[in-house]
């Protein structure tokens, strides 16, 4: 088992890389910006993630792990509404950070069969996850449904990325709590501003 002092070390850096890419995009996530932000020696980065892909693959792994983790524990303690389903996954897609880590995720497989594989993992243990999620709420967790939430809701991120303003960011949000109400779900409801 990793140390308390390993762990915050790793942490720390994968803060700092979701930061770089959410005030900077991908081109900005290389070793020694991530290194300096998160205030460690480049030697000690590698150390952790010898490549970019390493860093960025494990900075998908932790923003994912993060999120899913919250609305598990919350879920499980009786704590997550539908309501409050919506409303964190609204917030979730209008971070920039995570949405970044997609598109540099998909930029980089273009050029790395490596990335193209756990691209494809990474995709099946997020609806994973979200199918988690579902049945703590009681809910029925159909495969079809998760992944036509999963393709809305990264689809609207990268839109609200690409227009990035209150319209976009509202946008979002409607498209977010119309996917939670109707896939995951199963409240119809009509996706018209309320």
């Amino acid at each position: 088992m990793p140390s308390s002092n390993t762990t915050d070390v790793r942490s720390r850096i994968l803060e700092a890389a979701l930061e770089l890419l959410g005030d900077h995009g991908v081109s900005k996530l290389t070793q020694p910006s991530v290194a300096k932000a998160a205030g460690v020696r480049q030697s000690h980065l590698t150390y952790y993630f010898p490549t970019r892909a390493d860093l960025l693959k494990a900075t998908a792994l932790h923003s994912i792990e993060v999120m899913i983790g919250m609305l598990a524990a919350r879920a499980s303690e009786g704590q997550l509404s539908p309501d409050m389903l919506a409303q964190i996954a609204s917030t979730m897609v209008s971070d920039k950070r995570r949405a970044r880590v997609v598109l540099g995720l998909v930029v980089a497989s273009d050029e790395d069969r490596e990335i193209k594989g756990f691209l494809r993992d990474f995709v099946a243990r997020v609806r994973a996850d979200i199918g988690r999620v579902v049945e703590l709420l009681g809910r029925e967790a159909d495969p079809e449904n998760i992944a036509l939430f999963h393709t809305l809701i990264v689809g609207a991120a990268v839109l609200h990325i690409a227009r990035d303003n209150t319209a976009s960011r509202r946008e979002s949000a409607l498209i977010v709590r119309y996917a939670v109400e109707q896939l995951l779900l199963g409240e119809p409801r009509t996706m018209a501003a309320e």
